[in-house]
């Protein structure tokens, strides 16, 4: 009687703890990126994933319980569909601000600045966005680069410019530049000033006087609320410590923190 008493209280203990362990388990968060995008995500000599975007998650992810990190490499036009289908729980791509976009998932904190530039090659009579007009450029579909040209082009119907959407990284579209394949380029100021001293390229780079917001971001799926909540508060943290400065002096070769205030307001 005794050793039935015994077994049963041990099989109880042992549900219990069971039920415990099931329960506290880390939920999975799948981070998708092109990987294809230094210096915000690329790979590494090893072929793993890391950048500036790659390591503040990994840096957050310190300061956020509840989760598993982990990250998938795919194709650009594959993110956003895996979001929608809670294949991936989280964007990390050098991603900007658009209202289409903040419709339909849930931005981070912004975790950089890094505002819009024009590049053309040096000999180039294209010195500002008024100058593009009958003009060609490259980018991808369903960017915010080519989207700040078709509404540019919707306010000058008479002269609009021209999009070839190549599905080219922009490495490859620098090299076709300098190359002369089209007339202009623009992109974010970080990624190309990288590329260009990378690449030793002979182009002209030009700051941008535009509305449009400047900074970077992480993406969540639209059900992922809680965790963006603990990932905002985490980036906080970072930049508190000055981790987010380190990591932008280590990945982006400067300081390109958002203002203070943009962490602050952003809800």
């Amino acid at each position: 009687m005794k050793m039935k008493k015994s077994l049963l209280g041990l099989t109880i203990l042992l549900s219990v703890g069971l039920t415990v362990h099931v329960e506290a388990a880390d939920q999975k968060a799948v981070v998708a990126t092109a990987g294809d995008i230094k210096p915000f995500s690329y790979q590494n000599t090893k072929g793993q994933l890391t950048g500036y975007d790659i390591q503040v998650i990994k840096s957050a992810s310190k300061y956020i319980d509840g989760y598993e990190f982990t990250f998938k490499k795919t194709a650009w036009d594959s993110i956003f569909v895996g979001l929608d289908s809670d294949i991936y729980q989280v964007a990390a791509n050098n991603l900007s601000y658009t209202k289409e976009r903040a419709n339909k998932y849930l931005y981070s904190v912004p975790i950089a600045k890094n505002p819009l530039v024009l590049v053309t090659k040096k000999d180039s009579k294209i010195k500002s966005l008024d100058d593009i007009g009958g003009k060609k450029t490259q980018d991808d579909t369903g960017t915010s680069t080519a989207k700040f040209v078709d509404d540019w082009n919707k306010k000058h119907s008479d002269s609009p410019s021209t999009i070839e959407y190549s599905g080219e990284d922009v490495t490859k579209r620098l090299l076709d530049l300098d190359s002369g394949e089209f007339d202009y380029l623009i992109f974010d100021k970080i990624s190309v000033e990288t590329i260009i001293k990378q690449k030793k390229l002979d182009l002209t780079v030009t700051d941008l006087k535009t509305d449009d917001n400047p900074n970077n971001y992480i993406i969540f799926s639209n059900d992922s609320k809680k965790l963006k909540l603990k990932f905002d508060k985490a980036v906080k943290k970072l930049y508190d410590k000055g981790v987010l400065e380190t990591l932008s002096q280590k990945y982006l070769g400067g300081s390109y923190l958002p203002d203070k205030q943009a962490i602050e307001e952003s809800k």
